[in-house]
């Protein structure tokens, strides 16, 4: 597979020692090797062969180095305006965004800078300024994550969620910004679908969409796919389930067999679930935040639910807890407890896998997602069921929080976040129960005169139509080209030497002499249903160039908020260096909710990445 370099995609992990609580910095930048994650092409090199490249949060601080010593040696372009990579934040817990890539001085050095070459031309203090909040204070510690944006390009969370709550956390990098315009976008996960579906489904998307159909722009794909019969549907459900309950059967018996059990325990797990009963599925990492033992508190309801003779249900679990993680291991303990309770309704399969994985996500009905709102970052298990005709049930988070209708699943919480995590889960907990019985499990099993349950089987449809090309790696590496790599890929080329050290003086003139920039008089009259403003700005030695004044306004609802550049008018009166600004807004809305503000301005700057410098009237 060729990959245009301006478009690989760096993938370099940084992960906090759990042994004796060092912190693993190390990445290999002298093997470059190639690999297909998700059917993207990614690629592990030495940073000094890319030009534009993409990385996760975690990459090391000697990534950063060599690109700038690349650069340097190359075209002598200054560290502060080095080419920018796209940093993608891709946390499994949000928080950690921050403080889990905090690393101590002692430790930097230790690890990191004792291994960099000796002639390193980066200066050591402005580096270490570059992974602080406040840049000045030799007293914080480094931080990995304020690095990586101060190296980028452009930053980009992996849901609409994510993405909001990065520029919360992030905001300390930008100081007096209003928090919806902290310079972090976001491009939703997708999953490589072709990876993900059964033979089965594989079969029904060609017949409704063409063998060609994950190869293009995705066009008629969903209009297609809903034309197919409820009886296809069903088919592909039951065959699906019945694969995965005879997988699960024959994997549990050589998993006992291998542990000596006797015949009568394999005979009883060979025929444990039902291949026509509703079945529920979540495989994970056994973590805090994920919540896997929601559906435990109330067993017995749970069991009520399972051992129903009308209308059973059964569950498929599979995941791991970290081995340092004891919360983890215990909400694992309590499922294995359960397991017992529930003998032939339950299932938990060991050794969890990509391969385990597969047979899941191609089998169950319904796939349960649970974490604890807002950390998780985007979740792509839930999306890999999609192609198979699989619905979900999950916590309005990450991915689920922007894709989540009605007709296309079902949802848990409120949409919003809540300090009290008990109450918060006992009452979610109950919604699930009321949610599984009073709607889930009917839909199920609620037949029309042919045996098809066509309540459950609109939602299959609208979900596979919907959902499977939206949350595919069609559309995510589309947008990814299209909104990141191609524009900074453009900009890589633009900032040539001469127009680096540009902008480097640029950068000069801005900080030594923002702090004495100050408004003058600003006036507002309204006439011709137009607000009409006037604003004088003092510039100090900054020349009217390197600022732009604007006039903003919070939005009145879930909108981004107003901002309108005004225009210089000339000099201010018997002043060397101050200017009247003017401009007009609709008097749709009172004039003091208008503020004007000063930032710094340059074509070729990212701005507030590259300047966070702001200046309001109040």
């Amino acid at each position: 597979m060729s990959v245009y370099p301006k478009f690989v995609d760096i993938h370099c992990h940084m992960l906090p020692g759990l042994d004796d609580g060092a912190v693993n910095l190390g990445v290999s930048l002298a093997m470059a090797e190639m690999a297909v994650a998700d059917g993207i092409a990614t690629v592990v090199a030495t940073p000094h062969q890319l030009g534009n490249y993409a990385r996760n949060r975690g990459d090391t601080i000697r990534a950063y180095v060599a690109r700038f010593q690349r650069e340097l040696d190359a075209r002598r372009i200054p560290l502060r305006v080095l080419p920018g990579a796209d940093v993608r934040i891709e946390p499994d817990m949000v928080e950690r965004l921050v403080g889990g890539d905090v690393v101590s001085l002692a430790d930097l050095r230790r690890h990191v800078l004792l291994e960099l070459p000796h002639e390193l031309y980066v200066p050591l203090e402005g580096l270490l300024a570059l992974g602080r909040a406040n840049a000045t204070d030799a007293r914080e510690p480094f931080n990995m994550a304020y690095l990586a944006v101060r190296g980028a390009g452009a930053v980009n969370g992996v849901s609409r969620l994510h993405g909001r709550v990065s520029q919360g956390i992030l905001q300390p990098l930008f100081p007096r910004w209003p928090r919806r315009e902290v310079p972090v976008g976001h491009i939703t996960n997708g999953v490589h679908v072709p990876s993900w579906d059964s033979a089965a489904a594989d079969a029904l998307w060609t017949r409704a969409c063409g063998k060609a159909r994950w190869r293009g722009a995705l066009g008629s794909v969903d209009s297609d796919l809903r034309q197919v019969s409820d009886k296809d549907l069903w088919d592909l459900r039951s065959e699906g389930r019945h694969q995965l309950v005879q997988y699960l059967r024959e994997r549990l018996v050589r998993q006992h067999r291998g542990r000596g059990a006797g015949t009568g325990w394999l005979r009883e797990c060979a025929d444990v679930l039902a291949p026509d009963v509703l079945t529920l599925g979540f495989a994970r990492r056994f973590t805090e935040y994920k919540r896997t033992n929601l559906l435990l508190h109330e067993p017995q309801r749970l069991l009520r639910l399972l051992f129903d003779p009308d209308r059973p249900v059964q569950l498929v679990i599979s995941g791991k807890a970290h081995p340092q993680d004891f919360i983890g291991k215990e909400l694992l303990r309590q499922w294995q407890v359960f397991v017992e309770q529930a003998h032939g309704r339950v299932v938990f399969v060991e050794d969890y896998d990509l391969g385990v994985a597969e047979q899941l996500v191609q089998g169950v009905d319904l796939w349960l997602n649970t974490p604890r709102r807002p950390w998780e970052a985007s979740g792509t298990s839930g999306m890999k069921v999609l192609v198979n005709g699989g619905v979900n049930f999950s916590e309005l988070d990450g991915w689920w929080a922007e894709a989540f209708r009605p007709e296309v699943g079902w949802a848990l919480g409120d949409g919003r976040e809540h300090a009290d995590t008990a109450a918060t889960d006992a009452a979610e907990a109950q919604a699930m129960y009321r949610l599984l019985e009073d709607d889930v499990v009917p839909s199920f099993y609620q037949r029309d005169r042919t045996g098809l349950p066509r309540a459950w089987l609109a939602r299959v449809r609208e979900s596979m139509a919907r959902l499977t090309p939206e949350y595919s790696t069609n559309r995510m590496l589309r947008e990814y080209v299209e909104t990141y790599y191609v524009p900074l890929a453009d900009g890589f080329q633009r900032r040539s030497t001469d127009a680096a050290n540009a902008l480097e003086q640029w950068c000069q003139l801005i900080e030594h002499h923002w702090e004495r920039l100050h408004f003058g008089n600003v006036t507002s009259q309204q006439s011709d249903g137009a607000h009409r403003f006037e604003v004088q700005v003092y510039l100090a030695e900054l020349p009217p160039e390197a600022i732009a004044v604007q006039l903003y306004a919070e939005p009145l609802d879930d909108g981004g908020p107003l901002c309108l550049p005004l225009q210089r008018d000339g000099l201010l009166m018997g002043s060397e260096n101050a200017y009247v600004f003017r401009g007009e807004v609709p008097a749709d809305r009172p004039a003091s909710d208008y503020t004007p503000r000063i930032i710094p301005f340059h074509e070729q700057a990212s701005v507030p990445l590259e300047a966070p410098f702001i200046l309001w009237l109040r």
